[in-house]
């Protein structure tokens, strides 16, 4: 009988045991409904245009115009270019000229495709997610490409004081106005995963920031409708000053919502468009002004004529992704990508890269 009572007791505190492992525990049992470590594993990229590829070319079928859809994806987007085990699948959920609401789990459609956040939940029952990359809120209330375009307008109109004297003082402003909804935004990232049985030590959120694609230090030869028709003072403003302003303010999202960070803020410096040869744009890792002139000839097509410029090339999103492959095989909280020796972006942690 006393026998017997013990085997109970014992078979109830291995019971109860294995209830507390279940609930504390990150590695999910096999009994449980979802198995994300037994799926095969894959990285996903999500937000606009940095990680969707714009600029690179060769664009996915579907999102080059077709149903309205100019996500432009890219196989040269930097997901594609990480070095990862071939095991691994890589995907692309970035769309060109996202907002934040692109994310939001309560938005089903948002133009041409669902929300970001209900692609990845889907996604995160099929495969075991190891590393989500978030890059959003250049095109909120920044309104990073319009300020491309009122700077190229004060070129245009030779404004004494150019687009910088009336954007200096809205900027900060405007990136704090952003701040929350890139929050709302990495949170439903978070919510999407933890639909899909994650729990937040289980796989890697990344938040990344933008890179400046133009420069002061372009080339005279190219500073008009030939390549960069800003003025210097301009070129100097959005590398030096609004770039590093929006970079702080993503860094503040990142930490609120407890994910790592990776500041591209001066990944591009000494690259940016029109610093490199004249003729073969070697040594730049944006693009031009680009115009696609057959795209004028359609009316659908018509206002997308422009929308590679100022984006990363090819060998732009080559170098991001290097940067951005070393942070994901690193413990650290946050990096910036800045160049090695050689050139090469490396990710130095942030404790390090200032100066």
């Amino acid at each position: 009988m006393r026998a017997h009572k013990s085997k109970s007791l014992i078979l109830l505190l291995v019971g109860s045991l294995l209830a507390l492992a279940v609930l504390i525990s990150d590695q999910y049992l096999p009994s449980l409904p979802l198995q994300p470590k037994q799926l095969p594993a894959a990285v996903v990229t999500v937000g606009d245009s940095t990680l969707s590829g714009e600029g690179g070319g060769n664009y996915e079928a579907g999102t080059n115009g077709e149903h309205d859809n100019w996500c432009h994806r890219s196989p040269a987007a930097p997901v594609h270019q990480l070095r990862l085990p071939p095991e691994v699948t890589r995907i692309n959920l970035a769309c060109s000229g996202a907002r934040t609401d692109s994310l939001l789990d309560d938005q089903e459609f948002v133009g041409a495709e669902k929300s970001q956040s209900r692609q990845l939940a889907e996604l995160a029952q099929r495969f075991r997610i190891t590393d989500v990359v978030v890059q959003i809120g250049a095109n909120d209330d920044p309104g990073f490409t319009e300020v491309v375009n009122q700077c190229v307008e004060a070129w245009a109109r030779r404004a004494p004081q150019g687009c910088a004297a009336q954007l200096e003082g809205q900027w900060p402003q405007r990136v704090e106005r952003m701040e929350p909804k890139a929050l709302a935004a990495v949170r439903d990232i978070r919510e999407a995963m933890d639909s899909a049985g994650y729990t937040p030590s289980s796989y890697q959120l990344i938040v990344q920031s933008y890179a400046s694609p133009v420069g002061p230090e372009v080339r005279p030869e190219l500073q008009g409708l030939s390549g960069c028709p800003f003025q210097p003072s301009d070129l100097a403003w959005i590398r030096d000053v609004g770039v590093p302003q929006l970079s702080d303010g993503l860094h503040d999202v990142a930490r609120q919502a407890g994910a790592r960070f990776l500041d591209l803020s001066r990944a591009g410096h000494g690259h940016e468009a029109c610093t490199g040869d004249p003729r073969t744009a070697r040594g730049e890792w944006f693009t031009r002004l680009t115009v696609d002139w057959e795209a004028l000839k359609d009316e659908q097509r018509a206002p997308h004529a422009m929308q590679e410029s100022f984006h990363a090339n090819a060998a732009g999103h080559a170098q991001l992704a290097r940067c951005l492959g070393e942070f994901l095989a690193t413990t650290e909280p946050g990096a910036a990508c800045l160049p090695d020796e050689r050139g090469n972006l490396t990710a130095v942690p942030l404790t390090d890269a200032h100066g």
